[in-house]
């Protein structure tokens, strides 16, 4: 029989992330800071050197079997209760003296909240690679299509012109941001936990603090001023994180998905064989990327949610608060990463159709720009006037279905001010996208390298 491994996980997390946050991983974690504490006690004089190498050889995931330690936790309350037995077992087949200083000074959160940094810091290493694709992809959309004009919506209605470079290099501004919060915040999350029973470390004596920095060492991971037990900023931060980065992956998937609609047709995610298809009618191309990222934006919100409702924990060590992170924290974690990875493939390979784009601007007849004429005309007599005549003009193009330039032309007023060939420049889009080359240009000036 085949094992079951999630039969969505290929599509909301995809195979890395999911890799990160296995039953095996989060176990090798946990097996990652035994055999790391037992090297930084024995640097420190703690334990003897002898019994290194006996726990040490013991830290492989692939000797345990899970499923006894889950139904061991599911009695413990937690996974290294049991893990600690486990271990000190296996060792002491080898070595009965060693398997006396497994977890020496150590607690169960010291063994779950390193272990979970350690997976927390591979995470984030899939996560930094997929947003500098990302950014660099986007940073393409936007340079080349910098003089592409599209329609710009409001209220989902026609509203400006634009640029299609105007708006990827939107989507890059947030990118740009949330990769400046990851760095900023790395520093502050990839630490080590270790303060024993009650954060005292005062089953080391006086070795405490110089265990604390030999393990932090070892594991390169930063070493805080005290340990965090009942102190969850440091992990919910991340989620913060991530939930604002997947509501701006999000916003990109609802526009995207916008561009695709038939109706529409301004740009496409890549074509593929059976992506995107129905099971019923043969010509779809369905927006399979932005249902997985706004599938993921509307989920992680709510996970974040029930972290953050988590920090307020009792005492030194939490009863309930800190059990709620263990499956919403790497549930969340692959959803953002799920749906980064998703969209920077899908920036990668979108299909713009700039021909599209610029046909979708004469729909309306020259409506677009209203705005434009109004301002020119408004200049010379006056904004409210121009308003209400351009405005009276639009009326009447669209009831008598006729394009607004003809309308305006036959307006004495219009052609005393503006003139037959100045009316016509007003109508060229391009001539009426403001300072939008400019902030494309200040925005890919910013992107990190």
């Amino acid at each position: 029989m085949v094992a079951d491994r999630g039969i969505f996980a290929p599509l909301f997390a995809g195979p890395a992330i999911a890799a990160v946050f296995s039953d095996h991983a989060h176990l090798q974690g946990m097996l990652d800071f035994e055999a790391a504490l037992a090297r930084a006690e024995a640097k420190t004089g703690v334990i003897p050197q002898a019994a290194v190498a006996p726990i040490v050889s013991a830290c492989v995931a692939d000797a345990y079997d899970l499923a006894v330690l889950a139904d061991a936790a599911a009695k413990a309350g937690n996974t290294a209760i049991p893990m600690v037995k486990m271990l000190t077992a296996r060792v002491a087949e080898s070595d009965g003296e060693a398997a006396r200083y497994v977890h020496w000074g150590a607690t169960s959160q010291d063994a779950m909240d390193t272990g979970l940094v350690l997976q927390l810091r591979q995470a984030l290493s899939l996560i930094e690679a997929d947003l500098a694709r990302l950014s660099a992809a986007l940073a393409a959309l936007a340079l080349n299509h910098k003089q592409t004009p599209m329609v710009g919506r409001t209220w989902l209605q026609h509203a400006l012109p634009i640029t299609f470079g105007l708006k990827a290099a939107g989507w890059l501004d947030a990118i740009e941001r949330h990769r400046a919060r990851l760095a900023e915040l790395k520093p502050r999350l990839l630490v080590l936990q270790f303060g024993g029973a009650a954060g005292t470390l005062a089953a080391l004596d006086d070795k405490g603090l110089q265990v604390a920095a030999a393990l932090a060492e070892d594991l390169n991971l930063g070493l805080p001023a005290m340990p965090w037990h009942g102190a969850r900023d440091r992990v919910v931060e991340l989620a913060a994180m991530l939930a604002l980065l997947t509501g701006s992956l999000g916003k990109m998937a609802r526009d995207i998905a916008l561009l695709m609609q038939t109706d529409v047709g301004e740009a496409f995610e890549p074509a593929g064989e059976g992506r995107g298809g129905s099971s019923t009618m043969p010509h779809k191309r369905n927006p399979v990327t932005a249902a997985v990222v706004l599938a993921a934006a509307t989920r992680v919100p709510h996970l974040a949610g029930s972290l953050l409702s988590g920090m307020a924990q009792e005492h030194e060590r939490g009863l309930g608060g800190w059990h709620a992170e263990w499956e919403a924290l790497p549930e969340l974690v692959q959803l953002s990463a799920g749906a980064l990875a998703q969209m920077a493939d899908t920036i990668e390979g979108l299909e713009v159709d700039a021909g599209r784009m610029r046909a979708n601007m004469d729909v309306t007849n020259g409506l677009i720009m209203a705005e434009a004429v109004t301002m020119a005309l408004g200049a010379k007599i006056g904004r409210m006037a121009a308003h209400q005549r351009v405005e009276a003009a639009s009326k009447r193009a669209v009831s008598e279905k006729r394009h607004l330039r003809d309308v305006l032309a036959e307006d004495a007023v219009v052609s005393q001010h503006l003139g037959a060939n100045t009316l016509a420049q007003l109508f060229d889009p391009l001539g009426y996208t403001g300072v939008a080359a400019t902030l494309v240009d200040r925005v890919l000036a910013a992107r990190r390298q």
